[in-house]
């Protein structure tokens, strides 16, 4: 399958070849076509499978040939994927007269209200907090928005944002065409999905099962103990490259960035109130080896795009099994390989319990031969 075989308008098939892509991945095959003759769409893929590209496409397609309005919107989790998929749609509308348009709350207010005011914006990406404030201050109006699509909208939820998002569908025109992207289908997501969309056609490509491409594992340890098996366990590698540690906490990201810092790894924090600049610096330094380890949060990395990651390290055992998978799949993307282990304290076991349950089966446990992990003789 080529893209121009999927029914796309030519300008953004020269865009998509612009940019380098070559063929459709599976997301983007199975769903532009559903999209381009008017469904509503729920799309389940797993990061990093080209989702952005299956509903930006098709989305573009339908707005070409019409009046130059307000007509789409993309809702994001945060401004960090509100950045990358901007970046995309500007690269999909570079052959086109659309204009596209990105608002969040970390940037002025009035600077956005600006631009509405003197070149005005068809295709909005955003995150629903500010979207929902520049209405209030009629900057900008719904009545033209023909498509509506909600991008990691699992992440959404988990971050309290359904509220807003009910909120908005109240202002937004009934005949619009809604298009809902998700890696994992939480209850609260799917009582959502029913308020917002109209008999939509589902495109599931995901498994509770991390990829098969990941070799992973559960490393039980002491609390105090983990940044010493931490080091033994990257330092046996001989090599230790394209790194990222998920902690729970803003707060235990910076201090474990610190303890790994001494121990004389290449290291950054990336969380939630690191600026977009320095985020940006962090992802395009572990891509290139100038970094070693970037330390995050869940909440951060959302909608990251990392391809060939060596290794996932949980440090902390994630709260809900959704966010398990998600951390795990950040390694073994498409054609790739990785590996990815959890460290994981004897208080954290019933989180452990609930992924197993969610993914079907046991999680392997490995302990260290020549570590010492400080057990009685009755625990060994």
């Amino acid at each position: 399958m080529m893209f121009n075989t999927l029914g796309l308008p030519a300008p953004l098939v020269q865009a998509v070849r612009a940019a380098g892509w070559t063929d459709p991945t599976t997301i983007q095959g199975k769903a532009i076509p559903v999209i381009l003759q008017g469904n509503d769409l729920i799309g389940n893929a797993p990061s990093g499978s080209g989702k952005t590209g299956a509903f930006l496409l098709p989305g573009f397609a339908r707005l070409l040939d019409g009046p130059q309005k307000l007509r789409a919107l993309v809702l994001t989790p945060t401004r960090e994927h509100a950045a990358q998929v901007e970046t995309h749609a500007r690269d999909f509308a570079r052959f086109t007269e659309l204009r596209v348009g990105m608002v969040h709350t970390a940037a002025p207010i009035a600077n956005q209200e600006k631009m509405f005011r003197d070149q005005g914006v068809d295709v909005l990406v955003a995150t629903v907090d500010r979207l929902l404030e520049l209405h209030e201050r009629k900057a900008l109006d719904f009545e033209d928005v023909e498509i509506l699509v909600l991008d990691e909208a699992d992440r959404m939820v988990d971050m309290g944002q359904a509220t807003d998002i009910r909120k908005l569908l109240k202002l937004l025109p009934e005949t619009r065409q809604t298009l809902l992207f998700s890696a994992t289908m939480p209850a609260e997501l799917n009582r959502l999905a029913k308020e917002a969309l109209i008999e939509p056609v589902r495109v599931d490509l995901t498994s509770p099962q991390p990829s098969a491409g990941i070799t992973h594992a559960i490393y039980q340890v002491p609390k105090h103990l983990k940044i010493q098996l931490l080091d033994r366990l990257l330092s046996r590698s001989g090599e230790v490259r394209s790194t990222i540690v998920f902690t729970r906490q803003r707060e235990g990201a910076d201090r474990l960035a610190r303890q790994l810092e001494r121990l004389k790894y290449a290291v950054a924090t990336l969380h939630e109130r690191k600026s977009q600049t320095e985020r940006e610096r962090a992802m395009e330094d572990l891509k290139r080896g100038r970094l070693q380890i970037v330390v995050t949060t869940d909440l951060a990395a959302r909608g990251l795009e990392l391809a060939g990651v060596a290794h996932v390290v949980n440090f902390d055992v994630p709260p809900t099994p959704e966010d398990y998978v998600h951390r795990i799949g950040r390694a073994g993307r498409p054609d790739a390989q990785g590996d990815a282990f959890t460290l994981m304290a004897p208080e954290e076991q019933r989180h452990l319990a609930a992924i197993e349950r969610f993914v079907g089966r046991a999680i392997p446990r490995v302990m260290l031969p020549d570590f010492d992990y400080q057990l009685k003789p009755s625990q060994l």
